[in-house]
């Protein structure tokens, strides 16, 4: 069990934010099709007295709470959509929709967020106000700027802006959080290799576009050995080899596609620029005609410094000291949220979701579960952190 559980304030409704998590679970929806979520999280949140404002970004719901006259006001982020995937869960609760699931724990993210208002819209001592942010389509990483682009931060004052996430492989219920780079930029690539098929048995007829595209392959992991200095971080992957040949068939065209990551923006440059050289070397020394398309999908998760110390002292407040990692290391994975994070200050954190069973399974492994056990540690969290950010309805101004 997590750290401190018996004394979280939020432990009186566990079963029900339990409930909660298992119906979103069992009913998955995917990029911005939540609607049946989202209308589950307003409905909730009218019902704890919180105001409420749906189809922000197409389908995300904001749920705004005020208290006393303090003119602050704190934005706490919840992701609602699943994936695009099979489960191979066995629970009773397991996916009722073919081809969804729940695979990432925003099922989870939305129940601690939602436990969390309502222990605000019922206890809360604060001086100001807080936005609950419930945003759909996280996955493909269009959910947050379609959000911004609809207002979110115009339309609402929010000063400062804060996300979580669960991370299998921690014990449950321990925080680990860093300022500076928490997460990578995540870049994709699509090279199409252009040449002249035929039959196989005569490739010197041929423009063939097949063995330059697997040099290729092998060329472009010299971008990361190569071309970064070893204390960068960088990842170059491969994931898809495309051909329209056949059996005794040479190809006429290859598709290349992949994946670029990494933690700064010299390193972006330098993993685009080193792609783009490689490939025009390689296809004009067989003259074959090339294109490659390079485009940024996820930007840097970006902690701010003074943010980052809030997080954790909320942290620090609901478990033991010694359950939060206040500087680990940055991951490797991308998130949307850093586009809020350019937006305003703020940080986001990871709350263990423990390490055996379907709790510690990866990120979109389709046995993944969230962990039931932590939805009150991260429920607190949120009231820590919102009660410490606002400070107290009769206590001094937040600085």
């Amino acid at each position: 069990m997590p750290a401190h559980a018996s004394a979280l304030r939020t432990s009186w409704f566990h079963d029900e934010m339990t409930a909660w998590r298992r119906a979103i679970h069992e009913s998955p929806e995917v990029r911005f099709d939540v609607s049946g979520t989202a209308a589950k999280v307003a409905s909730l949140l009218v019902s704890f007295g919180v105001d409420v404002e749906t189809g922000v970004g197409r389908t995300g719901v904001v749920g705004v709470l005020r208290r006393g006259n303090g003119k602050h006001s704190i934005g706490l982020r919840a992701d609602m959509d699943a994936l695009p995937i099979e489960t191979h869960s066995t629970t009773e609760y397991r996916s009722r929709v073919d081809g969804r699931h729940h695979g990432c724990g925003h099922d989870g993210h939305t129940a601690m967020l939602l436990g969390a208002a309502r222990e605000l819209a019922l206890n809360g001592d604060f001086d100001g106000t807080v936005h609950f942010i419930f945003q759909p389509n996280e996955e493909e990483g269009l959910g947050a700027q379609a959000m911004i682009d609809d207002g979110l931060f115009e339309r609402w004052s929010i000063d400062e802006v804060y996300g979580m996430h669960c991370v299998p492989g921690v014990p449950a219920g321990h925080f680990a959080l860093r300022s500076g780079p928490m997460m990578a930029f995540e870049d994709d690539f699509v090279i199409h290799i252009r040449g002249r098929g035929g039959h196989a048995s005569a490739p010197n007829m041929t423009f063939d576009p097949m063995v330059p595209a697997a040099e290729l392959v092998v060329a472009l992991q010299t971008v990361v050995s190569r071309s970064l200095s070893p204390m960068d971080g960088g990842v170059v992957s491969v994931t898809e080899f495309v051909t329209d040949g056949s059996r005794n068939v040479l190809p006429s065209t290859v598709t290349i596609r992949g994946d670029a990551r990494g933690f700064t923006a010299v390193v972006r440059e330098t993993i685009e620029r080193r792609i783009g050289e490689i490939v025009e070397g390689v296809c004009l020394a067989h003259g074959l005609d090339y294109s490659v398309d390079y485009s940024h999908e996820f930007d840097v998760t970006m902690n701010t410094p003074t943010e980052t110390s809030h997080v954790a002292g909320a942290a620090c407040s609901v478990v033991t000291e010694a359950a939060v990692d206040s500087n680990c290391a940055p991951n490797p994975a991308s998130e949307d949220f850093a586009r809020m994070l350019e937006q305003r200050p703020g940080c986001y954190v990871f709350i263990g979701n423990g390490t055996s069973g379907a709790n510690g399974l990866p990120w979109h492994n389709p046995a993944f579960d969230f962990n039931d056990a932590i939805l009150p540690t991260g429920a607190d969290y949120w009231v820590a952190l919102t009660e410490g950010r606002l400070g107290h309805v009769d206590g001094p101004a937040v600085s």
